[in-house]
């Protein structure tokens, strides 16, 4: 009795996550829609004002953006074929974040008309450079250990006949 309830609810739990991981996936790909139109809207914008320098800094935000997203679906992707997501998506998508506001920032006060401390913050952008690095190192270790896990897995999964062997088996 118990361990019939407990499938069910195991059964209503896994059709539940699926709902959830297409909401996501339809989430994902309206955000994806939303921010291209708000690009293309900041391009004709900055044509129509003649301020290419504001349309430059809005765009490439605007692309980092759509980067973090399309790393997002590639996760979802590969979570719904395989059943399996990696936590290397959320460092990659903390990488990118670094980097648009280590791009995006000095040329939004620059655009800005802010003075030259505030363009050059050296305690903002050095935690910013070290976060990077910290989650740089840690990105590698990750993807490292995964390659080294596939790798065995694979070895173990095909076992290979030394050539010196081959002959022995005839």
């Amino acid at each position: 009795m118990i361990s019939s309830f407990e499938d069910r609810l195991l059964g209503a739990l896994h059709a539940f996550n699926h709902i959830l991981h297409a909401f996501l996936a339809i989430a994902l790909v309206l955000a994806s829609m939303m921010v291209l139109w708000e690009f293309a809207m900041a391009v004709v914008h900055s044509f129509e004002m003649n301020n290419l320098a504001h349309g430059f800094l809005q765009a490439l935000g605007t692309l980092f953006i759509v980067w973090t997203l399309s790393s997002l679906i590639s996760a979802e992707i590969n979570y719904v074929q395989t059943g399996v997501f990696h936590v290397v998506v959320f460092i990659e998508v903390a990488m990118i974040t670094l980097l648009r506001q280590l791009i995006v920032e000095p040329v939004r006060t620059a655009t800005a008309g802010q003075n030259v401390e505030q363009l050059t913050n050296p305690w903002h952008y050095g935690l910013l450079l070290a976060s990077l690095l910290v989650i740089g190192i840690l990105h590698k270790l990750v993807t490292s250990s995964e390659k080294k896990s596939f790798d065995q897995d694979l070895a173990a999964s095909h076992y290979i006949i030394p050539d010196n062997q081959k002959n022995d088996l005839h």
